[in-house]
């Protein structure tokens, strides 16, 4: 084969040091554009950006030259630091050490892309931590939860 064709959709989820609900209103759409901006610094096209107090959700495309390790040092590294310069009260701000990738299907891509905007009303009935161990589930990932949560 001459030419290398890839396209990789991944759903990216992380949150913050201990669930601290850092990612108030105030915050939010401007930490959301930020981190799709990184992923575009990347070539990693973001398709949906989003979260909700504690945690964030990102679905993009990956770029055939950048790992999941490098994409995720880049998001986390940069937007702690920016999200300190918000204001005073965001000065103790830090993302947890882990996170999760997920493969997305691109019949999927849509599904992701709403469940991503209704975060908000998600958490409404259903605590992050409830949500990331039924996707941990879903996926057939193998944890221990004692060091799930750091």
């Amino acid at each position: 084969m001459g030419q290398s064709l890839v396209k990789n959709y991944v759903h990216i989820i992380f949150s913050t040091k201990n669930r601290q609900p850092f990612i108030s209103q105030t915050y939010e759409d401007e930490l959301f554009k930020y981190l799709g901006g990184v992923c575009k610094s990347l070539d990693c096209t973001p398709i949906q950006v989003g979260g909700y107090l504690d945690h964030v959700h990102i679905l993009c495309l990956l770029n055939k030259n950048i790992t999941i390790v490098k994409l995720l040092e880049e998001l986390k590294t940069s937007s702690s630091k920016w999200m300190k310069t918000r204001a005073n009260e965001l000065s103790n701000f830090y993302w947890q050490d882990g996170y999760g990738a997920f493969s997305v299907n691109p019949s999927q891509v849509d599904t992701v892309t709403n469940y991503i905007q209704k975060q908000r009303e998600h958490h409404d009935r259903k605590s992050f931590q409830d949500e990331y161990l039924a996707f941990l589930k879903k996926y057939r990932i193998d944890f221990d939860e004692r060091y799930v949560w750091g």
